[in-house]
Protein backbone atom coordinates (compact mmCIF):
# COMPACT_ATOMS: atom_id res chain seq x y z
CA UNK A 1 0.00 0.00 0.00
CA UNK A 2 1.33 3.42 -1.00
CA UNK A 3 0.99 5.78 1.97
CA UNK A 4 1.42 8.92 -0.16
CA UNK A 5 -1.51 7.91 -2.38
CA UNK A 6 -3.63 7.07 0.68
CA UNK A 7 -2.93 10.51 2.16
CA UNK A 8 -3.56 12.31 -1.13
CA UNK A 9 -6.85 10.48 -1.62
CA UNK A 10 -7.90 11.01 2.00
CA UNK A 11 -7.22 14.76 1.88
CA UNK A 12 -8.98 15.24 -1.47
CA UNK A 13 -12.12 13.28 -0.52
CA UNK A 14 -12.32 14.70 3.01
CA UNK A 15 -12.00 18.30 1.85
CA UNK A 16 -14.52 17.87 -0.96
CA UNK A 17 -17.02 16.01 1.24
CA UNK A 18 -16.69 18.91 3.73
CA UNK A 19 -18.32 17.17 6.69
CA UNK A 20 -17.42 20.07 8.98
CA UNK A 21 -19.15 22.57 6.71
CA UNK A 22 -22.10 20.27 6.09
CA UNK A 23 -22.72 19.37 9.76
CA UNK A 24 -24.91 22.46 10.36
CA UNK A 25 -26.92 21.58 7.25
CA UNK A 26 -27.41 18.09 8.71
CA UNK A 27 -28.87 19.70 11.84
CA UNK A 28 -31.32 21.78 9.84
CA UNK A 29 -32.43 18.89 7.65
CA UNK A 30 -32.98 16.65 10.67
CA UNK A 31 -34.68 19.27 12.85
CA UNK A 32 -37.28 17.61 15.07
CA UNK A 33 -35.51 14.27 15.18
CA UNK A 34 -34.16 12.81 18.38
CA UNK A 35 -30.50 11.80 18.69
CA UNK A 36 -31.13 8.19 17.66
CA UNK A 37 -33.04 9.14 14.51
CA UNK A 38 -30.36 11.67 13.53
CA UNK A 39 -27.64 9.05 14.04
CA UNK A 40 -29.54 6.64 11.78
CA UNK A 41 -29.67 9.34 9.08
CA UNK A 42 -25.93 9.91 9.48
CA UNK A 43 -25.21 6.18 9.22
CA UNK A 44 -27.29 5.78 6.05
CA UNK A 45 -25.91 8.92 4.44
CA UNK A 46 -22.31 7.90 5.06
CA UNK A 47 -22.85 4.34 3.84
CA UNK A 48 -24.61 5.50 0.67
CA UNK A 49 -21.98 8.16 -0.05
CA UNK A 50 -19.14 5.68 0.48
CA UNK A 51 -20.79 3.08 -1.76
CA UNK A 52 -21.40 5.64 -4.51
CA UNK A 53 -17.80 6.88 -4.34
CA UNK A 54 -16.42 3.34 -4.55
CA UNK A 55 -18.72 2.48 -7.46
CA UNK A 56 -17.76 5.65 -9.30
CA UNK A 57 -14.08 5.00 -8.61
CA UNK A 58 -14.30 1.77 -10.59
CA UNK A 59 -17.08 2.20 -13.13
CA UNK A 60 -18.18 5.83 -12.96
CA UNK A 61 -16.67 7.04 -16.20
CA UNK A 62 -17.99 4.13 -18.32
CA UNK A 63 -21.50 4.69 -16.85
CA UNK A 64 -21.41 8.40 -17.61
CA UNK A 65 -20.07 7.72 -21.09
CA UNK A 66 -22.77 5.12 -21.74
CA UNK A 67 -25.51 7.51 -20.63
CA UNK A 68 -23.82 10.47 -22.38
CA UNK A 69 -23.72 12.43 -19.10
CA UNK A 70 -20.90 14.88 -18.50
CA UNK A 71 -19.46 15.94 -15.16
CA UNK A 72 -20.73 19.43 -15.97
CA UNK A 73 -24.28 18.08 -16.23
CA UNK A 74 -23.86 16.45 -12.81
CA UNK A 75 -22.75 19.82 -11.44
CA UNK A 76 -25.82 21.59 -12.84
CA UNK A 77 -28.17 18.89 -11.49
CA UNK A 78 -26.51 18.97 -8.07
CA UNK A 79 -26.72 22.77 -8.00
CA UNK A 80 -30.44 22.75 -8.82
CA UNK A 81 -31.13 20.16 -6.13
CA UNK A 82 -29.27 22.14 -3.48
CA UNK A 83 -30.99 25.37 -4.56
CA UNK A 84 -34.46 23.85 -4.05
CA UNK A 85 -33.49 22.77 -0.53
CA UNK A 86 -31.96 26.18 0.21
CA UNK A 87 -35.20 27.92 -0.85
CA UNK A 88 -37.18 25.67 1.51
CA UNK A 89 -34.80 26.63 4.32
CA UNK A 90 -35.16 30.35 3.59
CA UNK A 91 -38.96 30.13 3.36
CA UNK A 92 -39.22 28.28 6.66
CA UNK A 93 -40.66 25.12 5.09
CA UNK A 94 -38.18 22.82 6.81
CA UNK A 95 -39.93 22.55 10.14
CA UNK A 96 -40.16 18.79 10.57
CA UNK A 97 -37.95 15.88 9.65
CA UNK A 98 -37.90 15.45 5.88
CA UNK A 99 -37.32 11.74 6.45
CA UNK A 100 -41.03 11.46 7.30
CA UNK A 101 -42.10 13.12 4.06
CA UNK A 102 -41.66 12.01 0.47
CA UNK A 103 -37.90 11.54 0.62
CA UNK A 104 -35.13 10.61 2.99
CA UNK A 105 -32.54 13.34 3.63
CA UNK A 106 -29.95 10.62 4.23
CA UNK A 107 -29.95 9.90 0.49
CA UNK A 108 -30.68 13.37 -0.87
CA UNK A 109 -29.12 15.80 -0.16
CA UNK A 110 -26.74 14.45 2.51
CA UNK A 111 -25.22 11.51 0.64
CA UNK A 112 -25.82 13.03 -2.79
CA UNK A 113 -24.71 15.69 -3.58
CA UNK A 114 -23.25 16.99 -0.27
CA UNK A 115 -20.92 14.13 0.72
CA UNK A 116 -20.55 12.54 -2.71
CA UNK A 117 -20.96 15.49 -5.03
CA UNK A 118 -19.77 15.99 -8.60
CA UNK A 119 -16.35 17.21 -7.45
CA UNK A 120 -15.79 14.23 -5.19
CA UNK A 121 -17.02 11.75 -7.82
CA UNK A 122 -14.74 13.27 -10.45
CA UNK A 123 -11.79 13.21 -8.07
CA UNK A 124 -12.09 9.53 -7.20
CA UNK A 125 -12.45 8.62 -10.88
CA UNK A 126 -9.31 10.60 -11.72
CA UNK A 127 -7.33 9.13 -8.82
CA UNK A 128 -8.21 5.59 -9.91
CA UNK A 129 -7.19 6.31 -13.49
CA UNK A 130 -3.94 8.02 -12.43
CA UNK A 131 -2.92 5.19 -10.10
CA UNK A 132 -3.70 1.95 -12.00
CA UNK A 133 -1.33 -0.06 -9.78
CA UNK A 134 -2.47 1.38 -6.46
CA UNK A 135 -6.24 0.88 -6.41
CA UNK A 136 -6.11 -0.51 -2.86
CA UNK A 137 -4.45 2.68 -1.64
CA UNK A 138 -7.10 4.87 -3.29
CA UNK A 139 -9.92 2.73 -1.84
CA UNK A 140 -8.37 2.89 1.64
CA UNK A 141 -8.10 6.68 1.36
CA UNK A 142 -11.75 6.99 0.32
CA UNK A 143 -12.99 4.78 3.17
CA UNK A 144 -10.80 6.57 5.74
CA UNK A 145 -12.07 10.00 4.63
CA UNK A 146 -15.69 8.89 4.85
CA UNK A 147 -15.11 7.32 8.27
CA UNK A 148 -13.76 10.63 9.62
CA UNK A 149 -16.71 12.44 8.00
CA UNK A 150 -19.08 10.02 9.75
CA UNK A 151 -17.42 10.73 13.12
CA UNK A 152 -17.83 14.49 12.57
CA UNK A 153 -21.50 14.11 11.61
CA UNK A 154 -22.10 12.00 14.72
CA UNK A 155 -21.07 15.01 16.87
CA UNK A 156 -23.92 17.08 15.40
CA UNK A 157 -26.17 16.04 18.30
CA UNK A 158 -23.95 17.95 20.74
CA UNK A 159 -24.12 21.02 18.51
CA UNK A 160 -27.93 20.73 18.32
CA UNK A 161 -28.24 20.67 22.11
CA UNK A 162 -25.88 23.64 22.44
CA UNK A 163 -27.54 26.06 19.97
CA UNK A 164 -31.14 25.48 21.14
CA UNK A 165 -34.40 26.25 19.30
CA UNK A 166 -33.84 29.96 18.61
CA UNK A 167 -30.30 29.32 17.46
CA UNK A 168 -31.62 26.67 15.07
CA UNK A 169 -34.02 29.18 13.47
CA UNK A 170 -31.25 31.72 12.96
CA UNK A 171 -28.90 29.03 11.65
CA UNK A 172 -31.58 27.83 9.22
CA UNK A 173 -31.83 31.23 7.56
CA UNK A 174 -28.09 31.84 7.42
CA UNK A 175 -27.29 28.37 6.15
CA UNK A 176 -30.12 28.52 3.64
CA UNK A 177 -28.55 31.64 2.18
CA UNK A 178 -25.08 30.07 2.12
CA UNK A 179 -26.42 26.84 0.65
CA UNK A 180 -28.15 28.84 -2.10
CA UNK A 181 -24.84 30.53 -2.90
CA UNK A 182 -23.09 27.15 -2.96
CA UNK A 183 -25.81 25.78 -5.26
CA UNK A 184 -25.41 28.71 -7.67
CA UNK A 185 -21.62 28.30 -7.67
CA UNK A 186 -21.88 24.58 -8.37
CA UNK A 187 -24.48 24.99 -11.08
CA UNK A 188 -22.78 27.96 -12.75
CA UNK A 189 -19.49 26.06 -12.92
CA UNK A 190 -21.30 23.28 -14.77
CA UNK A 191 -23.03 25.78 -17.09
CA UNK A 192 -19.70 27.47 -17.89
CA UNK A 193 -18.18 24.11 -18.74
CA UNK A 194 -21.16 23.05 -20.85
CA UNK A 195 -21.62 26.23 -22.89
CA UNK A 196 -18.44 28.30 -22.72
CA UNK A 197 -15.53 25.86 -23.02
Amino acid sequence: MDVSIVIRTFVAVFVLADAIGNAPILLILTKGMDAEQRNQVVDRATLVATAVLLIFAFIGQPILNYLHISIASLQVAGGLLLLLIALDMLNGKIEEPIVEQDRDVAITPLALPLLAGPGTLTTVMLLMSQEPNAHASVIFGIVAAMLVSWLIFRQANRVSHWIGAEGAIIATKILGFLLAALAIELGSEGIRTLFFT
